[in-house]
């Protein structure tokens, strides 16, 4: 396979070094991608404006389109970044959990067919695919998950020590990047951040930001999971049982320098001592851990937002914004209380979708919004598109093109399939996979004693409260629905049997820096 890949690659780069050569002015990429961002926290969508306002990301959205049906094919962190740069599911692609995968850096990814067209290529912030990137012409990361405040980065190889808040100093590698560019060539810029992720830790500037304001709850935040399977009962990412107490601040992020924590502490022991005082249980116990979760997943998300608007004015002052394609994304989608609930992997809505805004200029209608099934699967064949380039044949996706020039075609999907695994940690979400339409989701949960499905109707049940699968009414759609599943996995190559390592914990990790000589940050 990796030979075959190989093959591949090399007639893809020659036809793609031709095409741009003879393309005018390709045009620029910034693909700004965050990590667990929920579209219910951006207020271009509407029931952000509840949570918080987001100005840049509105303003992206306004000058842009807004896609409202944007999925992603496995909801978790590496093997969501893994479906980005290759354009293929993680059956193929190889990275198919956190837990014991690593990425095969030989395959085919977009980045390295624009390089060697004549792009200038760099990735900058979360990474967490395990081994180093490769196709990049500059490249600096958080080794793994990555920590909030003064990380460790590794910069083409070389451990490196950094200063200040994780979002901020990617904003500032980002922009720094932009300035010393070679500005004879085209950029592609992933600029990744590790914000929103657990455990939402914000900017000292952003403590307090909300004035200390009461979150709408949302309708579901005790959810009792009646008429669901053994699945949505025995998972373990609730408020109620999953929550520690550095998500909830009683203990300080980890590398505070000891300003960094005085200035913390002033702010959370106070409210912390209330609330041991108050000593909380039962349903008041889930409430305040809402809001004190509210407070700072926010937070986290103002620093994202402000990072936003400081490229954005970058391309205004240097006369890019008319040439550079911007994308904004996030690699799943995140609960925010609804079922009682943080974090994602399931097929449910919230972790399901992605937010993405996408603004084209030339291409892309102001203020455009689109409901067609779209996917982090489309973003490869997407910028090679813009480039001229024709996609490798292994690829999954679709150019958003049409799409974002308000030109559906006759054959986009209606379908889309989904997949997970990782079992039994973290959190008990069982492995699963099933297809989405614009009305129903028919999810098989898999690889445990209990083998079953479930069949929601998101138009008469919104928040997928009930299993509608025995339901006689629902007869001929089940059918329908399991007849394009198995098309669907035929199309996609998804193998009949699923490997048991897919599903384990043994080996992988993080990205280790290598043992060098500490290097200064510039």
């Amino acid at each position: 396979m990796i030979r075959h890949n190989r093959g591949l690659m090399i007639l893809a780069l020659g036809f793609a070094a031709s095409a741009l050569a003879a393309a005018p002015r390709a045009p620029n990429i910034l693909f700004i991608f965050s990590d667990d961002h929920a579209y219910q926290a951006i207020s271009a969508y509407g029931e952000g404006r509840r949570l918080l306002e987001t100005p840049h990301l509105d303003r992206l959205a306004k000058s842009g389109m807004r896609f409202d049906r944007a999925l992603v094919p496995n909801s978790i962190c590496g093997p969501s970044r893994a479906v980005v740069l290759t354009g293929k599911y993680n059956h193929l692609n190889g990275f198919v959990n956190n837990s014991n995968s690593r990425f095969d850096g030989s395959q085919i990814t977009f980045p390295k067919i624009l390089r060697q067209a004549g792009y200038q290529a760099a990735v900058i912030g979360k990474w967490h695919l395990v081994s180093d990137p490769t196709g990049f012409d500059f490249w600096q990361i958080l080794p793994g998950q990555g920590i909030y405040y003064n990380p460790p980065m590794i910069r083409m190889g070389e451990q490196v020590k950094t200063q200040g808040y994780t979002t901020d100093i990617i904003t500032d590698l980002s922009l720094e990047w932009l300035r010393q560019r070679d500005k004879s060539r085209p950029f592609l810029l992933m600029a990744q951040h590790k914000a929103p992720h657990r455990e939402w830790a914000p900017a000292l500037r952003h403590l307090g930001a909300d004035g200390d304001r009461v979150y709408p709850e949302p309708d579901t935040l005790f959810d009792d999971y009646a008429n669901r399977g053994i699945a949505v009962r025995d998972q373990d990412m609730s408020l109620e049982k999953t929550f520690t107490d550095r998500d909830a601040k009683f203990d300080p992020p980890p590398n505070m320098t000891p300003e960094q924590r005085k200035v913390w502490e002033a702010y959370y022991e106070p409210r912390n001592a209330r609330f041991r005082a108050a000593n909380l249980q039962g349903k008041d116990l889930v409430r305040w851990r809402y809001q004190r979760y509210m407070h700072d997943y926010t937070g986290t998300v103002r620093a994202v937002d402000e990072g936003v608007g400081r490229l954005l004015d970058y391309l205004d002052k240097e006369g890019l914004a008319e040439n550079t394609i911007v994308v904004y994304s996030s690699d799943q989608g995140f609960f925010l209380g609804e079922h009682g609930w943080f974090d994602k992997r399931w097929i449910f809505e919230q972790s399901l979708r992605t937010p993405l805004l996408v603004r084209w200029p030339g291409v892309s209608r102001a203020g455009g919004v689109s409901k067609d099934l779209v996917s982090t699967l489309d973003f490869a064949q997407t910028f090679l598109d813009a480039a001229g380039l024709p996609a490798p044949v292994e690829m999954q996706g679709r150019s958003l093109r049409p799409i974002l020039a308000g030109n559906r075609p006759a054959d986009w999907r209606t379908a889309f399939y989904y997949q997970y695994f990782e079992w039994p940690t973290p959190h008990r979400v069982r492995p699963h996979y099933g297809i989405v339409t614009d009305r129903y989701k028919l999810v098989h949960f898999f690889g445990t004693a209990e083998d079953y499905w479930e069949l929601y109707d998101s138009e008469k049940d919104p928040r997928e409260l009930r299993n509608v699968l025995g339901d006689p009414a629902y007869a001929a759609a089940r059918k329908h629905l399991e007849e394009q599943l198995v098309q669907l996995r035929r199309e996609l190559k998804v193998p009949a049997v699923i490997p048991p390592e897919w599903l384990g914990r043994a080996g992988g990790g993080a990205n280790k820096a290598p043992k060098k000589k500490q290097a200064k940050q510039p």
